[in-house]
C-alpha cells in the first residue's frame, strides 16, 4: 500500500492541488495530512482522493473542518491518529509538543512515527522507529514538500512541489 503524507499546507490552494496530482500519479491509496490545514475550504480539494487528516495548531475552526471533512468524504482523527496496515504501526501526530513528539518516538511501539508542524523535512531512524516529517506543502518561499511511503517495502520519497 502507498499512503501520501503531506503536512502544513496552511491554504496553499495551488500546492495542494499539486500534491493530490503527484499522489493520484504515483497511485497512493490515501492522504494523510498532518494538520495545519487552515481553510476548512482547502479539504474540498481531496474530493477525488480519500483523505485521513489531523488537527494542527493552526486548525481554529474546528467544527468547519468536521464538517468539511465529512462533505470530502474524509476521516478527521483528532490530534492524534494510530493504526497498522500491512504489519506496520504508524502514529500521526502534528507535532506541537515537542516532549509528546519525542515520547512517541523514544516508546519504540510504532514502526513509523510522522510529524509536521515545524515546516522542515525530516528523515531519520531512532532505534526500530522510522521518523518522518514531510516538510510543508505551503512552503513559505522556500520548499514545499510532500512524501509517498510504501507500507510493503517501508520505502519513502520525498517529492517537492
Amino acid at each position: 500500500m502507498k499512503i501520501g503524507i503531506m503536512s502544513d499546507s496552511h491554504d496553499h490552494f495551488e500546492n495542494i492541488r499539486k500534491s493530490i496530482g503527484l499522489f493520484k500519479g504515483r497511485k497512493v491509496d490515501h492522504v494523510i495530512h498532518l494538520g495545519d490545514f487552515v481553510n476548512p475550504g482547502s479539504v474540498n480539494l481531496f474530493k477525488e482522493i480519500k483523505l485521513v487528516g489531523i488537527f494542527g495548531n493552526n486548525d481554529g475552526d474546528k467544527f468547519r473542518l468536521i464538517s468539511a471533512f465529512n462533505e470530502a468524504g474524509g476521516e478527521i482523527k483528532g490530534d492524534f491518529y494510530e493504526f497498522e496496515t500491512e504489519g506496520c504501526r504508524f502514529a500521526c501526530y502534528h507535532g506541537t509538543e515537542l516532549q509528546i513528539k519525542d515520547a512517541l518516538i523514544e516508546c519504540q511501539r510504532y514502526d513509523v512515527v510522522l510529524y509536521g508542524h515545524t515546516h522542515q523535512c525530516e528523515n531519520a531512524v531512532v532505534g526500530k522507529t522510522i521518523v518522518l516529517n514531510p516538510g510543508t506543502v505551503h512552503g513559505f518561499g522556500d520548499k514545499a514538500t510532500i512524501i509517498v511511503f510504501d507500507t510493503k517495502t517501508k520505502q519513502h520519497e520525498f517529492i517537492s512541489l
